[in-house]
């Protein structure tokens, strides 16, 4: 007589968590370059107009909208001796060092339609081999475990690697890098620290990808592959990718991640502006104001797996992410309002510190469990349509996340631009109203697109019953007739 069909599996050993969290440093250190860095090398350093940059960076985001699908849909009906993710993974691992530095080297004497050509095409580049790598290193995820609680404690792995990476390289970057005052030489406004910088967060980001691939190559046997798909017409897989995106189980969050995102993104690309002209901090300041991330994250591993338990994963996020914009917004409204502490004063630090900590330590927790939530959609959406699409749907969630740099980069430079903000800005020579007005935009946007993510994430329909009962039907199939 055949066994009785269970869905339950071995647990993961923590050493297979923790090599494939490594990987997501690559991810964290980009992510600071893209967000923090940026924008300001490009306008203030090479003289590029905020809104070229913010264009160029829009545009290689359509570029990752065209080809992460294109990525994840692949590695969906891969087949190899390795498994369908892992060659997508070893693939990225040269180009990904080779293109993010020469990101950081553009022609001297360039024209400005020659440095927004090259920062185009160098991002669009850059961003393809990061998704080559990301989009099957995350859809591992959903293959590695079904279970509903150590899905979010293995994507709690891979948020601490990618939060801290970027964490730290911020930390490096502002306390040895440049130097106090940003108009000095080896300061923020100085080109010769982002060569650095490039030489580097280049090879960390390739050694990252390559430990955490080789580290889960044994892993590969132990994966279940489906049978190789059929083949079909271009009309007909794009009509199932459209279907599969736009599911009603992953729909609520693909849709609510993208406002969430454009909002975090804008909050992001703007950080460093804030800091040096509307907070007027030096570098050893932003760097200790950095270092919060640590302990941000640190306590949003902490607090992650233990609310969902009580509370659930769509309802916990939620609360978080409220969270996170009463964090981001109070600060400014105080300012604005006279009830936070003068530039310069003694407790001006601590306070900003503190509620770095607190908007880090709700939007890692929150963004963990929104991860485990895709994983979790994977298996009602096989239920339902019998595909299985991993790649594809974290390919949105890849997609989603590098709108924080493209959106984020495009909306700043238009607001720099609205709100009148020069090009060569000295700190402390802008006229204050224009700083002020740039931090109102900013506090207003940023409560829009948050408040609208939050709407349609609530939507969101699976709860740890669905889960389960999924995960067993599935089980079964896979089994045959008993």
């Amino acid at each position: 007589m055949a066994e009785p069909v269970t869905s339950k599996a071995k647990k993961l050993p923590w050493s297979t968590k923790l090599i494939y969290g490594v990987g997501t440093i690559a991810f964290g250190i980009k992510d600071h370059g893209f967000n923090a860095l940026l924008m300001i090398y490009y306008n203030q350093v090479l003289g590029l107009p905020a809104a070229w940059v913010g264009a160029a960076i829009m545009l290689a985001m359509v570029v990752d909208a065209i080809l992460d699908p294109v990525v994840g849909q692949w590695s969906d009906n891969f087949r190899s001796k390795w498994g369908r993710r892992h060659p997508f993974m070893y693939a990225s691992v040269i180009p990904v060092a080779i293109f993010y530095m020469l990101l950081w080297f553009p022609p001297a004497g360039a024209s400005h339609v020659m440095l927004f050509a090259y920062l185009l095409v160098m991002t669009s580049i850059t961003r393809t081999f990061i998704g080559i790598y990301e989009i099957p290193s995350t859809a591992l995820l959903a293959e590695f475990t079904q279970d509903y609680h150590e899905r979010t404690e293995l994507v709690s792995y891979r948020y601490f690697f990618g939060v801290a990476g970027g964490i730290a390289m911020g930390i490096f970057v502002f306390s040895t890098i440049f130097s106090d005052d940003a108009a000095s030489t080896g300061g923020l406004l100085d080109q010769t620290g982002y060569h650095t910088y490039a030489w580097i967060a280049a090879p960390l980001m390739a050694i990252a990808i390559f430990i955490s691939s080789i580290g889960t190559h044994n892993r590969i046997s132990s994966l279940l592959t489906p049978p190789r798909p059929e083949r079909k017409s271009l009309l007909q897989t794009l009509k199932e990718m459209a279907g599969t995106l736009f599911h009603r189980v992953n729909a609520p969050i693909f849709i609510g991640s993208i406002f969430g995102s454009m909002g975090g993104g804008l909050y992001a690309a703007l950080t460093i502006y804030m800091q040096t002209y509307f907070w007027q901090l030096n570098g050893d300041q932003i760097a200790v104001l950095t270092s919060s991330g640590l302990l941000g994250v640190i306590l949003a591993l902490v607090i992650a797996l233990p609310l969902s338990k009580v509370f659930g994963k769509k309802w916990t996020t939620l609360a978080l992410f409220s969270v996170t914009l009463l964090g981001i917004v109070a600060p400014v409204a105080l300012r604005l309002s006279g009830f936070f502490p003068a530039n310069g004063a003694a407790n001006l630090l601590p306070l900003l510190f503190a509620f770095q900590a607190f908007v880090s330590m709700s939007v890692v927790a929150a963004s963990i469990l929104t991860a485990s939530m895709i994983a979790d959609a994977t298996d009602q959406i096989q239920l339902t349509t019998g595909r299985q699409s991993e790649g594809l749907l974290f390919s949105a969630a890849t997609f989603i996340g590098k709108t924080v740099s493209g959106m984020g980069v495009l909306m700043s430079g238009l607001m720099l631009t609205l709100v009148g903000f020069p090009d060569d800005a000295k700190p402390g020579a802008v006229a204050q109203s224009t700083v002020d007005n740039l931090a109102l935009a900013l506090t207003i946007a940023t409560f829009i697109f948050t408040t609208t993510a939050l709407i349609f994430m609530s939507f969101y329909p699976v709860s740890r019953s669905d889960h389960e009962s999924a995960v067993e039907t599935l089980a079964q199939r896979r089994a045959g007739p008993l």
